[in-house]
């Protein structure tokens, strides 16, 4: 009978079954930033305990980084004590850091994939919920705490258990200006938010062949907002030419035999899986949330949902959340006046993501009152981008181009919502207060329909503002 990848991947990195069930596993690569590592590295001088595969551990700083110029010291002492610790902690341990500046800096879950550090058949763990982006390159990958983050650190091992792993097969033929972010927030208000618990979910079927792996890696970011911390899709060409040349990516020499190991780690034909699930998405339109959790999504041609359309707990959670965003339960989202636009974050913030949101600003300049932001999920993109003249594209429409970081994604950096603000954000999570106000609101959308929003000052369906067919 057939093997998974999950099962491939978990077998291959095994050291022992420990007695409480979990699995000693081998960690492949490290991933750290500024945010969870600093108590990780504090307790390993506190125990006398060093790096022990420093060549492993890849560093960034993400989350603190200002997008408006990286100043020293950084005028957040705390954002500043972040920052110094993550430079002297790799200095001290021998870990390769990229930092603004050196050309590579960016959002780790942006940083890694283009550098070609993640590949297929690794196991992958960081100090980030968000650590699942990194399954669209057929890796098994997930978030850890800091204590994890400690013992990777000093073993390059760390005890997990092994989850289930039900198979999502995505049939139909997506319409105009579908993107994979709406495809998978259908995924996640169709299972809910906690539908991958205990689970890790496979990707599979028609849709995601024919996606490129910039759009796997939107699809396996947010796998994590359906509960499921490991979300991934197996290996084909378009993975391995994604991967060919990368700096870290095996060399012209040994690329070949890289490659005739990587497909193995597909899952096979015939393969077991604890469950399945087939979604169709040919009727799907653009998505947005009109709650508080990335579950609470309709397409912007539906209605928001009635709360007596909901049972037991999920009733008051809809009312909660209709009544903190301010939207009228029955009606369209479309209409809603929007202040902020934010473009980024480590689910959108790649270069096929600005393409498409440049498409819609070339369209008209953004409505008065609102501040609309575009923020490179890297400085390797913020090159390519400048190479193309996107920048140029967005200025010109009103948008500021930023430096690259986690920015408004979460807010622990000066880009931040306002009391009352309505931001449409490409990030991966609505929840309240997380874009650095308890009382900002946050709908989440696909880059396209963000930057339609910027232009009409309100929610809109980018399908009417540009065409179906542009």
């Amino acid at each position: 009978m057939g093997m998974n990848l999950l099962a491939k991947v978990w077998d291959l990195h095994r050291v022992r079954d420990l007695p409480s069930g979990a699995t000693q596993l081998f960690i492949g690569l490290h991933l750290i930033h500024e945010v969870t590592s600093p108590q990780a590295f504090e307790e390993l001088r506190e125990r006398g305990l060093h790096v022990v595969r420093p060549e492993r551990t890849f560093a960034v700083i993400d989350h603190v980084v200002p997008t408006d110029g990286v100043r020293r010291p950084l005028a957040d002492p705390l954002a500043e004590e972040m920052f110094t610790a993550i430079e002297d902690n790799t200095a001290a341990g021998g870990i390769a850091f990229f930092g603004p500046g050196c050309g590579s800096q960016g959002v780790i879950h942006v940083a890694a994939p283009e550098l070609g550090v993640t590949q297929p058949g690794m196991t992958i763990a960081c100090g980030d919920s968000h650590t699942s982006t990194h399954g669209a390159l057929g890796a098994v990958a997930f978030g850890i705490g800091t204590s994890q983050v400690r013992d990777v650190l000093a073993t390059q091992c760390l005890a997990a258990r092994r989850p289930k792993v039900r198979r999502i097969v995505l049939t139909g033929e997506r319409g105009p200006w579908v993107a994979a972010k709406d495809v998978i927030l259908h995924v996640i208000r169709t299972l809910g938010v906690k539908g991958g618990v205990g689970f890790a979910y496979e990707l599979a079927g028609p849709v995601v062949e024919r996606m490129e792996i910039e759009e796997r890696l939107t699809l396996c970011n947010m796998g994590i907002e359906g509960g499921a911390r490991v979300t991934y899709c197996n290996p084909d060409e378009k993975t391995f030419a994604f991967l060919e040349g990368r700096p870290y990516a095996p060399g012209r020499d040994d690329f070949p035999a890289a490659v005739a190991w990587w497909r193995t780690m597909a899952s096979d034909p015939g393969a077991t899986f604890d469950d399945e699930v087939v979604l169709d998405v040919g009727n799907l339109g653009p998505m947005v949330t009109w709650g508080i959790t990335p579950g609470q999504a309709i397409g912007i041609d539906e209605a928001v949902p009635l709360p007596s359309s909901f049972h037991g707990p999920e009733r008051a959670q809809a009312e909660e959340a209709q009544a903190f965003m301010g939207v009228t339960p029955g009606t369209p989202l479309a209409g809603a006046k929007v202040n902020v636009v934010f473009i980024g974050s480590c689910t959108n913030g790649r270069m096929s993501d600005l393409r498409l949101a440049a498409r819609v600003a070339r369209c008209g300049r953004v409505a008065p009152g609102v501040r609309a932001l575009v923020v490179p999920g890297s400085e390797r993109v913020a090159a390519q981008a400048e190479a193309e003249g996107l920048p140029d594209i967005f200025r010109a429409a009103g948008f500021q181009w930023r430096l690259p970081g986690c920015s408004m994604c979460l807010a622990m950096n000066p880009d931040r919502l306002q009391a009352g603000e309505l931001c449409v954000a490409t990030s991966n999570r609505n929840f309240k207060g997380r874009q650095g106000h308890p009382e900002g609101r946050t709908v989440l959308a696909s880059p396209a329909m963000a930057a339609a929003a910027a232009l009409a000052g309100e929610i809109v369906d980018v399908r009417t503002m540009v065409g179906a067919d542009a």
